[in-house]
């Protein structure tokens, strides 16, 4: 392998040559601060304009307001802090899902700190949230419900047009976190009162994610200062980031079919790959199938990460490896600690063709099964002394 391959798309993606491109006359000539009332002002602001509609094209939504945040984690920040502040005291809930993102978890957990109410709902042993249990978490001290279209780290798809409707019969809002579905999976906007959505998982630029909000849906704002964004987010936007992120989002419109199925054969020749002997983490169906999470038992995914230096993949969500978290996606799936630990996180798109995708995993696969004599050797070492212990205790 003389170059590195990528299999980290939840991670992030490689950026789009079209989003490139985009973004390039805005980082030379074209740098004006699209809050100016100048000409170049005017000009970079009707980029923003243009890239805004293009997002909201590809979401989905025919109304509504698109904020243009930092990323996702801002925008989570902001619906789930917002919501609570603006909520009437007699609504002072958040229901969420255990295998939500961190940034959702560790926010609602935040609000529980500083007096509010939290009820966090477990999954399956496939990953999938039991929508009775969800309505039965339901009442009239609900504010928020946070639920995840596509979970980051196991694929899994839920029924988030089944939860948005518990939640409006109840009175709540509805915040989804569509970062790893937007694009590619249907997103149920009407269904949803806030969507947050990111920029680098869609062939985009880092830096820059959104908040798209129902008409009438107002969260407080999480800054303050010129108000930029609506009177509700406040900074100097960079009309390059969302002109790229504009770009990106068009081509994942125009391209959604081309890349379901081309996902769908990288889906395909993975699993045949990996064959029976590796367990798929979460449902094999109702999931996005560019998102293979799988373990091998005895396997130290740590280390076979070190070992295939010639291939980009995780062994989870690159936040939590960043803080050195153990998956608590995989804990509410029910998995051990040691079953965690074994477990490995391939993400494939556009750009993967099927013959790197193919030496990449003969790489995986032949480094696991190196691993794997060593781990035989010392279990059968340890059944042997046993047995001698046995032998001397009679």
């Amino acid at each position: 392998m003389s170059k590195t391959i990528y299999l980290d798309y939840q991670a992030t993606t490689p950026l789009a040559p079209e989003a490139r491109e985009a973004m390039e006359p805005f980082l030379d000539e074209k740098f004006g601060n699209p809050h100016s009332p100048h000409k170049m002002g005017r000009e970079a602001a009707a980029a923003v304009d243009v890239a805004r509609d293009q997002i909201m094209d590809c979401l989905g939504a025919k109304n509504g307001n698109l904020y243009f945040t930092s990323g996702a984690t801002e925008a989570a920040n902001w619906a789930i802090k917002g919501t609570m502040a603006k909520a009437p005291k007699e609504r002072n809930r958040i229901v969420t899902i255990a295998t939500e993102h961190a940034c959702v978890l560790d926010t609602a957990e935040y609000c529980e700190k500083n007096g509010y109410e939290l009820t966090v709902i477990g999954v399956s042993g496939e990953g999938l949230v039991d929508t009775m249990t969800m309505g039965e978490a339901m009442g009239d001290d609900v504010a928020l419900v946070a639920a995840m279209l596509v979970n980051n780290e196991i694929g899994v798809i839920n029924h988030i047009d089944q939860i948005g409707e518990m939640a409006r019969k109840s009175g709540a809002l509805m915040f989804c976190d569509a970062v790893q579905g937007f694009g590619r999976e249907e997103v149920p906007v009407d269904h949803c009162d806030m969507i947050a959505i990111s920029a680098h998982k869609v062939h985009g630029p880092k830096g820059i994610g959104a908040l798209w909000c129902a008409d009438g849906v107002k969260p407080a704002p999480l800054l303050h200062g010129g108000g930029q964004e609506g009177g509700l987010r406040s900074g100097t936007l960079s009309p390059a980031l969302c002109a790229g992120f504009g770009a990106a989002a068009k081509l994942m419109a125009d391209n959604r079919f081309d890349d379901e199925a081309h996902v769908e054969k990288l889906w395909a020749i993975a699993v045949d790959k990996f064959g029976d002997h590796w367990d798929i983490n979460g449902s094999d169906c109702a999931r996005y199938p560019g998102n293979l999470n799988l373990r091998l038992e005895g396997l130290d995914a740590g280390r076979l990460i070190s070992e295939t230096r010639e291939v980009a993949f995780s062994a989870g969500s690159a936040c939590a490896s960043g803080s050195g978290r153990t998956s608590h996606v995989l804990k509410a799936l029910g998995l051990s600690k040691k079953q965690s630990q074994s477990s490995i996180r391939l993400g494939f798109g556009r750009y993967t063709t099927e013959d790197e995708l193919s030496e990449a995993l003969d790489k995986i696969i032949e480094n696991a099964e190196h691993q794997l004599p060593e781990r035989k050797v010392e279990g059968d070492e340890e059944h042997i002394e046993d047995e001698i212990q046995l032998e001397d205790d009679a």
